[in-house]
């Protein structure tokens, strides 16, 4: 049986990079009895995928990985014995059975939904509401992405579902994330610096991600809801 898993990370776990993360549910399933399944071979592992990587320093409301088992309880038990092995700053959030038939998140992800802040002191000394407004309005956004071997103009505006700014000069994103476009917040905020005139200075943003989509009929599906509670 194929499964997804929804966990969050906040606090000081935002620190901890990837390959660590990997690592600690492995030991998460052992300690909490799931009966997941192992590769074959001379080397067998158990059979997990994350959906998208997080950037160590950013926390998280929406982090994915499938697993497959041999067998599970339901999702209220399976939620409860792995959320006693967790950490501070670690917790499942939801546990749902996927078809069969259905891809690994890793390949279904379409978009992201995040939430960007400034850190206190760090805040531009303009009307980050007004100029973002304008900034977001624009029917072109180009940006020099530079790789090893050239430099090229892209515009990132397609790349940009939603984007909005509230009363505490908190923004919204929902952006296009995956193998085929992938679009990081902190690149839209330095895109914005460039237009608005200000110095994006190093640690200066608090980023949160929301969310992971996968597109379904051609609409972004929060990833947990292409499987069912058991």
């Amino acid at each position: 049986m194929k499964i997804r898993i929804k966990f969050a990370k906040s606090g000081s776990m935002k620190f901890i990079g990837h390959l660590d993360i990997m690592r600690y549910f492995q030991k998460v399933m052992r300690r909490a009895e799931v009966d997941i399944a192992y590769s074959e071979g001379f080397s067998p592992h158990q059979i997990m995928s994350f959906a998208a990587p997080l950037g160590v320093g950013l926390t998280s409301r929406g982090e994915y990985l499938d697993i497959e088992v041999h067998s599970t309880d339901s999702s209220t038990e399976m939620l409860k014995r792995m959320n006693d092995t967790m950490v501070e700053g670690m917790e499942v959030l939801s546990y749902r059975l996927l078809p069969d038939s259905s891809k690994n998140a890793m390949s279904l992800v379409a978009g992201a939904d995040y939430n960007v802040k400034f850190r206190e002191g760090y805040e531009p000394d303009i009307d980050i509401k007004a100029k973002f407004n304008e900034f977001i309005n624009q029917t072109s956004i180009e940006i020099l992405k530079k790789t090893k071997k050239s430099e090229m103009l892209v515009d990132i505006r397609p790349m940009i579902y939603e984007a909005s700014i509230d009363e505490d000069n908190t923004f919204f994103m929902k952006l296009a994330t995956g193998s085929a476009n992938n679009l990081k917040p902190e690149l839209v905020m330095q895109a914005f610096s460039d237009y608005a005139g200000f110095e994006l200075k190093e640690f200066s943003l608090m980023v949160e991600r929301l969310e992971l989509y996968g597109m379904a009929e051609d609409k972004l599906i929060p990833l947990e809801d292409f499987g069912e509670d058991i």
